[in-house]
């Protein structure tokens, strides 16, 4: 095992408690993200977020069962009069700690996918009016720029591998 700066190398570390791979194991799908951008447009009803994503019936309702399920939304029965009550989907604060990574996947759609006019979509400030900037600051207070400036060192559940023998 190769150890830099005292510190052992990523490939002598597990990778079964990895937290980006049981994020994905949640949210790591089309058309869960496709709900999740319903949700957090202000769409609840089981109709409206199928008319918004286009998901068929199926796969939204086993969609919002595991986004229910996850506790990232949660069901709040509502009854139109003369219906039958049916139930709206609403985001937990473990849903809503999930929107950075929508905006981060918008920006990054905006640089790179848009059409020539621009995004489709522009997200401000409520208070301001002022375009949203997402951005990264260490502890410190010192922005980063993206990856090169940032050193992966194991955390307290890092584990290592066992060695053959």
């Amino acid at each position: 095992m190769r150890v830099m700066d005292g510190v052992p190398e990523r490939g002598a570390f597990r990778l079964d408690n990895c937290s980006i791979e049981r994020t994905l194991a949640v949210v790591g799908e089309k058309w869960t993200f496709l709900v999740l951008r319903e949700v957090f447009g202000g769409v609840r009803r089981f109709a409206d977020l199928r008319a918004g994503t286009g998901a068929p019936r199926q796969v939204l309702s086993a969609r919002l069962t595991r986004l229910v399920a996850e506790g990232l939304l949660r069901k709040v029965p509502y009854q139109e009069p003369g219906q039958r009550q049916r139930d709206e989907y609403r985001l937990t604060q473990k849903g809503l700690d999930l929107y950075p990574i929508m905006v981060s996947l918008m920006a990054w759609g905006d640089r790179y996918l848009a059409d020539p006019e621009g995004p489709p979509m522009l997200l401000t400030h409520r208070g301001c009016g002022a375009p949203i900037e997402q951005r990264m600051h260490c502890a410190e207070g010192h922005e980063v720029d993206g990856a090169r400036e940032v050193t992966p060192l194991p955390g307290p559940g890092a584990k290592l591998k066992r060695l053959a023998g």
